[in-house]
């Protein structure tokens, strides 16, 4: 069996400090009951709503109905499909998520939702990564797809305020989670999320590929319009959605096109539409409609000026092959929009092959970078493409005065002291005593300013978000302490973990306790669950006509699962 550790190792270092360690032993008796009772609600009400892939994955990927899965039973499944699991805190950058993703990594989150948020919960549990998520990947199309919804997620570019909705809802999902917090902290939370949500802001293409994850992945339906199953996870793991979202006068149901960008989602309520997708490959030619606009596909000065907007760190990639990663500042253009000099603002970094060039970190390159874009006068070929001896053949080598003229006008002029070449080309030469104008003479670098290291290519051909080598230029922090897995639990609920425990023995060993029931009964102090797990153990009438009542005296929530729960123990008895 691979472990947890050995997944960790083949994973890049920028990724490793958002893994956890699944504490098996830290899960209470309550929590493998409400896994136990859940998952058997939701196999039992997606019988003729899931897609049947959905059924047959959850046999395949070690998902079983009695207890919490461990993470390496997970993986052990998984690495038949090509795939693997990790444990992760709950929600993850979305750019971390999307990396997982496109490294063929299910990242499961390692909290279970809390006895009192059974129906739905806005933050990932293990429910929802493992019951909703790995199913499908038993399907070999739809696991491609996702693989690459992951790769073109990872290169999207995000804002300033994608960040900020991205940690609201992460402390929504704590506080919501945490027995302790008050109703004036929820509220707070919540206020948060819808202010931030309600802001005038472009979305990015980190948004808007996020909302068409939602529409799919998360919330998806497949089929036609007016005859469609379930495969979004977000809904398979949801109880009270996977059956309200499938009133067709309530929730709206659109066909799956490039217009699901336009519309926004909620995280925390239920959606008022959703859209259906005909097939796997339906949903790959929608992703790849949309890909094929992204900066990291398109380059050039719009995606530049894109990146710019958006004000985040990303990485432009020069067709020699070098990579300049931070926040763009400025791109200038000629007079047809080709982009011929570009500048950023603060720690940057250069890199190859997403490996950062020695002695170009942001240590070194602290206040930023700017160098052109394109060819040389007289030179037929970019400048990259040259050998050595053919530079010296134009008056350019190492320890001389060289004068480089753009045809954009804009001219290097300084003591070339290094060219740095990769796979045979060149992609940064370093200059001393150098000065950098443009076409009317404006100084775009001064000789005082220290040494000018100039990029070397004609043409940008992507720009995608994030740095180039993440582990030399990490971009988010390590997790935070206030982890969505840690549950504050009152003495009273920690006193009842016997009774779970108890039950679950003699289910196991298919005895009975006339005895325990009957103690269960008239304890009015224990948890409801708990009352139904004696009662689908004993058929005692008594236990019924009890939970009937608790379910008429109880909270629209608890009315659902108790009666949810009924039904379906009455229907798997006939």
């Amino acid at each position: 069996m691979i472990s947890q550790q050995d997944v960790i190792a083949q994973l890049p270092a920028h990724l490793q400090p958002f893994i956890a360690i699944q504490d098996y032993s830290a899960y209470s008796p309550r929590d493998h009951a409400v896994w136990r009772f859940l998952l058997h609600q939701l196999r039992y009400s997606l019988r003729d709503s899931a897609h049947p892939t959905y059924f047959e994955g959850l046999a395949k990927t070690g998902i079983g109905l009695e207890a919490i899965p461990r993470i390496e039973e997970i993986n052990l499944c998984l690495n038949k499909l090509g795939w693997q699991a990790v444990a992760v805190d709950g929600f993850l950058p979305p750019a971390v998520f999307m990396e997982f993703q496109a490294r063929k990594v299910l990242a499961i989150a390692l909290n279970i939702r809390s006895f009192e948020h059974m129906l739905y919960t806005p933050a990932p549990d293990i429910i929802h990564e493992s019951a909703g998520h790995a199913p499908f990947l038993v399907d070999i199309d739809y696991a491609e797809f996702l693989q690459r919804f992951g790769e073109l997620g990872m290169r999207a570019i995000a804002n300033d305020h994608d960040m900020a909705i991205y940690e609201a809802v992460r402390q929504l999902s704590i506080v919501k989670e945490d027995g302790n917090s008050s109703q004036a902290d929820i509220a707070t939370a919540e206020a948060e999320v819808e202010r931030l949500q309600n802001m005038k802001v472009a979305p990015s293409e980190a948004n808007l590929l996020a909302r068409l994850h939602w529409w799919t992945v998360e919330y998806g339906l497949v089929g036609e319009r007016d005859d469609y199953t379930i495969y979004g996870a977000g809904l398979l793991s949801s109880l009270s959605e996977s059956q309200s979202c499938l009133d067709d006068h309530e929730v709206d149901k659109r066909a799956l096109t490039l217009h699901a960008l336009n519309t926004a989602y909620d995280i925390t309520a239920p959606q008022p539409q959703l859209f259906v997708t005909q097939s796997c490959r339906h949903l790959s030619q929608v992703l790849e409609e949309y890909g094929r606009h992204m900066c990291c596909f398109r380059g050039g000065a719009s995606a530049l000026e894109e990146a710019m907007s958006a004000g985040t760190v990303v990485t432009i990639h020069y067709n020699s092959g070098l990579q300049i990663a931070g926040k763009i500042s400025r791109v200038i253009t000629d007079p047809v929009g080709n982009a011929i000099y570009i500048n950023t603002d603060g720690p940057t970094q250069l890199a190859y092959e997403n490996t950062e060039l020695p002695g170009h970190g942001i240590e070194y390159h602290a206040q930023g970078f700017g160098s052109p874009i394109g060819r040389l006068r007289a030179m037929e070929r970019c400048l990259s493409d040259y050998t050595v001896d053919e530079l010296k053949r134009h008056h350019i080598e190492i320890d001389t005065k060289v004068t480089l003229h753009f045809l954009s006008g804009i001219t290097v002029q300084g003591t070339l002291t290094s060219i740095i070449r990769r796979r045979q080309r060149n992609i940064l030469f370093s200059f001393t005593e150098c000065t950098v104008t443009d076409v009317d003479g404006n100084v775009l670098f001064d000789p005082s300013w220290g040494t000018f290291d100039m990029a070397i290519g004609d043409a940008v051909v992507s720009v995608a978000g994030g740095s180039a080598d993440q582990t030399a230029y990490p971009m988010y922090k390590a997790p935070s302490y206030n982890v969505t897995a840690a549950q504050n639990v009152s003495d009273e609920a920690r006193a009842q973990y016997e009774f779970y425990t108890r039950l679950r023995t003699l289910r196991e060993a298919q005895n009975d306790d006339p005895q325990l029931i009957d103690q269960i009964l008239n304890d009015d102090t224990l948890d409801w669950l708990i009352k139904f797990e004696a009662y689908e153990l004993s058929q005692s009438h008594a236990l019924k006509q009890q939970l009937e009542r608790i379910a008429s005296n109880s909270t629209d929530d608890i009315r659902v699962l108790i009666q949810g729960g009924l039904q379906r123990l009455a229907a798997t008895a006939n």
